[in-house]
């Protein structure tokens, strides 16, 4: 059964469920290969998401999109590294992405702005996308997914659309992954998170003007990220188990937990509020298949990590640039689909699992900044090529070995047998 959407009739060699970072990444560079892709996104964008600091990582994506001066062009804020209260004394402490490669800056941005600017990308490059689609389930044959079956706001009735491949990158909303597997969440970072904004606010002194600031408190920690002119994003984070134990609304325990810093009760001191508070629960959490037969997981879909570093929309892109890679490939030698999505797996899970294990090591903030760069070395450089310092910011940048295992992921053996590959199919005959 075709599909067929206002006008345009045919089935699709990929369909993404999400336009998110990770959705549109992955169909942009594929739709720049030639393959016919149909993204489907419940939301009309542009839309709110939080998640506004980025790191080095997101670069090497934007780059491949072509986007960098477009963000530039943006007015997007550079990034250059971060401030910290952190550590059995709390003494502020700094690094900068310089020390750790190639890349030394990312950006702040408003992630609507951010996310629109990348789904237009995929637009551009040839991706047929539809907003205000919520998918119903997959479509089904002997043991496979097929295809979608979804519903267009606005609209009557529930359309179907058909793929050699499906690609879930629905967020946290895991389309895909609530049917085809089970979830494990990461227990020591089972966290709540309450967040506001806040206009004419302070900034760092000196070289920390654009850093984003960590700062820990008793039971958690804030961020505070300068998103552009005076404008901050003000989050409070703490156990779950902390704040359901606690008489005080997670708005009071925000206020009153912001009592108690010193480096962003500072930066907030002439402040007013330029919103309302949002939340966000145990967000950190594992799918235990990332793929099945004709579907795949990709960005928050497949996994998420404790914003503490910022590492959301990195992890989505390079892992969504690499998967673009990996499929068409596969849609040019279908033998190699188990294989190669068997391989992406095992890659996307090295480099996440990376960023987890820091994670959770960091939130132990009885030890001294230098058990934390020791602890980065521990896990990206055990070897001890690099100095600890080193380390730790090429992993706190999305910039470490696991990472160029995941972004730089070779199939060639798994296709050096296969014979001769046909060119993609002319888009104009998909679906015949």
């Amino acid at each position: 059964m075709s599909s067929t959407l206002f006008g345009f009739s045919g089935d699709f060699d990929v369909i993404v469920i999400g336009g998110g970072p990770a959705g549109a990444t992955t169909a942009a560079l594929l739709a720049e290969r030639g393959h016919r892709v149909l993204v489907l996104d419940r939301e009309r964008f542009p839309r709110y998401h939080i998640g506004e600091s980025l790191i080095p990582g997101v670069m090497v994506p934007m780059e491949e999109l072509g986007l960098v001066e477009r963000m530039e062009a943006k007015g997007f804020e550079r990034k250059y590294g971060g401030t910290l209260v952190w550590g059995n004394n709390e003494v502020p402490w700094n690094f900068s992405f310089t020390t750790g490669g190639r890349i030394p800056y990312a950006f702040h941005t408003r992630r609507a702005d951010l996310d629109t600017m990348i789904l237009d990308r995929a637009r551009e490059l040839g991706a047929f996308v539809v907003e205000e689609a919520t998918v119903k389930g997959p479509v089904e044959e002997n043991g496979r997914v097929v295809g979608v079956r979804y519903a267009v706001g606005g609209l009557d009735g529930v359309q179907e659309a058909r793929a050699s491949l499906v690609i879930d990158a629905s967020g946290q909303a895991r389309v895909l992954g609530r049917k085809y597997s089970e979830i494990t969440w990461n227990e020591q970072l089972r966290n709540v998170a309450v967040w506001t904004y806040f206009d004419n606010c302070h900034r760092l002194p000196g070289d920390e003007w654009s850093n984003i600031l960590i700062e820990g408190t008793r039971d958690g920690w804030f961020w505070g990220i300068p998103i552009d002119k005076g404008v901050f994003s003000v989050g409070y984070v703490t156990r779950s188990d902390v704040a359901s134990k606690s008489d005080q609304s997670l708005k009071e325990l925000f206020a009153s937990e912001l009592e108690t810093t010193s480096k962003l009760k500072d930066l907030l001191r002439d402040a007013t509020p330029a919103a309302g508070y949002r939340t966000a629960r145990d967000w950190s959490y594992t799918n235990d298949r990332f793929h099945g037969d004709g579907w795949v997981l990709v960005g928050d879909a497949a996994a998420f990590v404790d914003p503490l570093f910022s590492t959301g929309v990195a992890l989505a892109t390079l892992a969504g640039s690499t998967l673009s890679k990996i499929v068409d490939k596969i849609l040019r030698n279908p033998q190699i689909e188990e294989k190669a999505l068997d391989r992406y797996s095992t890659a996307y899970r090295n480099f996440f699992d990376d960023i987890r294990t820091f994670v959770e090591g960091f939130y132990d903030r009885s030890k001294t900044k230098g058990f934390y760069f020791d602890l980065a070395q521990q896990i990206n450089d055990p070897d001890k090529k690099n100095d600890a310092q080193v380390d730790f910011v090429k992993l706190i940048s999305g910039l470490s070995g696991r990472a160029g295992g995941l972004f730089d992921l070779s199939l060639d053996d798994l296709i050096e047998n296969v014979g001769d590959v046909e060119d993609v199919k002319d888009p104009s005959a998909a679906g015949n």
